[in-house]
């Protein structure tokens, strides 16, 4: 054997595929959970979204909701996400 081969017990382990990877990355970073740090409250133009004063939990308003996205876009966790509402185009 020559000198810089490496013998089977140094080989590297093999890393996870992607898949693997994303769903590790959303367990440690919490993506989707959100953490109530109120920065999508903050930016709010309608000023729909607030803290639940019982449970601390962040609520929307969907009755005034214009749907800008604005809340979607800065949330750092990815917990907000603007879907189509039925029956609109």
């Amino acid at each position: 054997m020559k000198k810089n081969q490496l013998q089977n017990e140094d080989a590297p382990e093999k890393g996870l595929d992607e898949q693997e990877a994303l769903e590790t990355a959303r367990r440690c970073l919490g993506e989707g959970t959100c953490s109530a740090c109120e920065l999508c409250s903050f930016l709010c133009p309608e000023l729909c979204i607030t803290r639940n004063a019982e449970t601390g939990r962040i609520q929307i308003d969907l009755d005034y909701c214009k749907g800008c996205g604005i809340c979607a876009a800065v949330c750092p966790k990815g917990a907000i996400r603007m879907v189509l509402e039925e029956g609109t185009k």
